[in-house]
């Protein structure tokens, strides 16, 4: 498998054609998400059938209620600015944290490409907890953050929101992510004041989409983007978008019974 690496987060490969993967395949590019975040595959030329199989080797698929399905595949969801008076809006987040058992894998399946803007971008969220001062993680060690949901309009029994710790374990690489979403997202931090609680997610967010954390990639026709939503957030540029950007969106449900926290002692 052919790979290129940047920093700081993603990686690349060049030499694989997802309609062609194979289940022997798999360990390697689980280790390569739980290493490097994000992974690009450039060049492929596959419609949703062959995309749905291969998000299916990874596991089961997941999908948000209350998103919009794509028209005959309904474990995939449209993300589109046709039609569109205001363009989207996104900030960094993860996806579906507000679940006991958020999804392990999103990926994107760019279908139309605008002429101009439109990027996702990417932080590391191991960098973000490696550069975290000692006396914040001393603070936060052990603590939860609660995650709800925003924007969506779910049912009486749907899930709404989750505890999840806010150092979180990866089970494939094995090290620690600073594991949060969007502040609205955010709803609180256990042990600590509301007032309190706000002010650290404000500088958690901050400290973690810094620019020198981000990587920004610029869609190509052709592309998927598969990331590991245990240690990177992401968000879309829709900001100077010239031209339809559609992209077709799959996620594969998460490990385990959600999100685990390291021992930091």
């Amino acid at each position: 498998m052919e790979t290129s690496t940047w920093r700081p987060v993603g990686a690349e490969v060049t030499d694989l054609q997802i309609g062609d993967l194979t289940s022997d395949q798999i360990p390697a590019l689980r280790a390569l998400l739980a290493e490097h975040g994000v992974v690009v595959f450039p060049g492929q030329d596959v419609g949703d059938p062959a995309f749905l199989a291969f998000l299916r080797q990874f596991g089961d698929l997941a999908f948000a209620k209350g998103e919009v399905p794509v028209p005959g595949f309904p474990d995939l969801n449209v993300i589109s600015n046709v039609g569109r008076a205001e363009p989207p809006r996104s900030t960094f987040h993860v996806d579906t944290s507000y679940l006991r058992r958020p999804p392990a894998y999103t990926a994107l399946r760019a279908v139309t490409i605008p002429a101009q803007g439109g990027e996702t971008l990417f932080t590391n969220q191991y960098r973000a907890f490696d550069t975290l001062p000692p006396e914040v993680v001393d603070t936060l060690s052990g603590r939860h953050i609660t995650h709800v949901v925003t924007g969506l309009e779910l049912g009486d029994d749907d899930e709404t929101s989750a505890d999840h710790p806010i150092f979180r374990r990866h089970p494939i690489s094995g090290r620690t992510a600073l594991y949060m979403s969007t502040p609205q997202r955010c709803s609180a931090i256990s042990g600590m004041g509301s007032t309190e609680a706000a002010e650290m997610v404000a500088y958690l967010f901050e400290h973690s989409t810094a620019p020198d954390n981000v990587y920004r990639h610029a869609w190509s026709p052709g592309d998927v983007v598969m990331w590991d939503n245990g240690c990177v957030l992401h968000r879309g540029d829709h900001s100077d978008v010239v031209g339809d950007r559609v992209m077709h969106r799959g996620m594969v449900a998460g490990y385990g019974e959600g999100p685990t926290a390291p021992d930091l002692r």
